[in-house]
């Protein structure tokens, strides 16, 4: 597959190009992706914000629950509302989850894994040449040496958007109901804080 690839919204007011590939594709089949997109699971590529170029209008960010509780910021067209990137709390601005359906040619990124099969819709056959895990898995077996590399790169950023947000200590992140599943979604780093 040739980067960049380029997609946007609906009505084409918001553009965006992936410069390069994203870390990994999830394809979630959470109950609240479920709800959240209306459709039997949503398919996610994880990559850095500043991989993703705006072409044309920038989105209206929309503030909304989340399944941990710390919320969720998804980057919609102001004008058709279509939902094109997610920024969850764990990582701030630094990771984009890019609606892969939003690429003008969404088949360029399968998914590298299936999440949350637990409770994935009974009718929906998981391939057979795609890891699928019952919730999350262990990023340092499934992910590429590649994107492994890149997120040591960023986890300074990540750090620091934790700790601007007041989260400055372990004690207060494993306090949160959902901390060891966003420390293995790669979203807050394995040793926080020196």
């Amino acid at each position: 597959m040739t980067f960049p690839l380029e997609g946007g919204c609906g009505c084409r007011l918001l553009r965006y190009q992936m410069v390069t590939a994203p870390l990994f594709v999830h394809c979630c089949h959470c109950r609240w992706c479920q709800r959240e997109s209306g459709a039997s699971f949503a398919l996610n590529a994880m990559i850095e914000a500043d991989r993703v170029v705006h072409l044309g209008a920038e989105p209206e960010i929309v503030d909304t629950l989340s399944n941990s509780g710390r919320g969720q910021k998804i980057a919609r067209c102001p004008k058709c509302r279509v939902a094109i990137w997610s920024n969850y709390y764990g990582a701030g601005p630094v990771i984009r989850f890019v609606r892969v359906g939003t690429l003008d040619t969404p088949d360029c990124l399968p998914p590298d894994v299936h999440i949350f099969t637990v409770s994935k819709q009974p009718w929906f056959q998981l391939p057979a040449d795609v890891p699928a895990v019952p919730e999350y898995y262990d990023r340092e077996a499934l992910w590429p040496a590649a994107s492994l590399a890149r997120r040591q790169v960023i986890l300074p950023e990540i750090e620091a958007h934790l700790k601007a947000c007041n989260v400055n200590t372990e004690i207060e992140l494993k306090s949160c109901e959902c901390f060891e599943l966003l420390r293995q979604q790669a979203v807050i780093p394995d040793r926080v804080f020196s």
